[in-house]
C-alpha cells in the first residue's frame, strides 16, 4: 500500500455510540510499537467473520495531519516481529459506523477488562479544512464526541504503548 496523508480527529468516548447508524464492519485488532517518534507499528486486523490482515505501519508527524505508509506482511513475518517486541500487544475491538454526513466513525475499545481499559473514536477526512470544520452536532453526536483530544500531546496509541507496556504501572 502506498503512503498517504492521514487526516483525522480523535475523541475520548464512553462505550459504543447509542445510535442506529449503519455498522459497516467490526474488527478485532492487536498492535505493538517498535518506535513512537516516528511511529513504527505492527497490527493484526481480524474482520468479524472474515479474513485477517497483518500490517507494518510507519507514521510521521503529530496532530490532525500525519504521513502514513502501510505494508502488508505475512502472518509468519508478523509473528516474528511480535516475538521481537517481547511485550503483550494492545488488543482492541473497532466498530466502524457510517454517519449521516457520509464520514465513517471508528469506535475503539482498548484493553477490555484491564485496569487501563478505555474507549476512543476517530473520523478520517479528505482535507485538513474538512477536519477542522466538522461539527459532531451535524451527525447528532455533540454529546458523544464532546472530548476532542486530536491535538493534545500524549493521546496517541503509541504513547499508550509506552505508558502501559514499556512502563507498566
Amino acid at each position: 500500500m502506498a503512503g498517504k496523508m492521514e487526516i483525522e480527529r480523535k475523541w475520548m468516548v464512553s462505550g459504543w455510540p447509542l445510535t442506529d447508524f449503519p455498522l459497516l464492519k467490526e474488527q478485532s485488532m492487536r498492535q505493538g510499537y517498535f518506535s513512537v517518534r516516528p511511529t513504527v507499528r505492527i497490527r493484526e486486523e481480524a474482520m468479524k467473520n472474515g479474513k485477517t490482515d497483518y500490517i507494518l505501519c510507519f507514521k510521521s508527524g503529530r496532530g490532525i495531519v500525519r504521513k502514513e505508509t502501510e505494508i502488508s506482511i505475512s502472518k509468519d513475518k508478523f509473528d516474528e516481529l511480535e516475538d521481537m517486541l517481547g511485550l503483550p500487544l494492545i488488543p482492541k475491538i473497532r466498530r466502524t459506523y457510517e454517519l449521516p454526513s457520509g464520514y465513517h466513525l471508528e469506535v475503539n475499545h482498548v484493553d477490555e477488562g484491564l485496569p487501563t481499559e478505555f474507549w476512543y473514536a476517530e473520523i478520517e477526512y479528505p482535507t485538513e479544512e474538512a477536519a477542522r470544520a466538522y461539527d459532531p452536532a451535524a451527525d447528532g453526536l455533540a454529546a458523544y464526541l464532546s472530548d476532542d483530544v486530536s491535538e493534545q500531546p500524549g493521546q496517541s496509541m503509541g504513547e499508550y504503548w509506552i505508558q502501559t507496556r514499556l512502563r507498566p504501572q
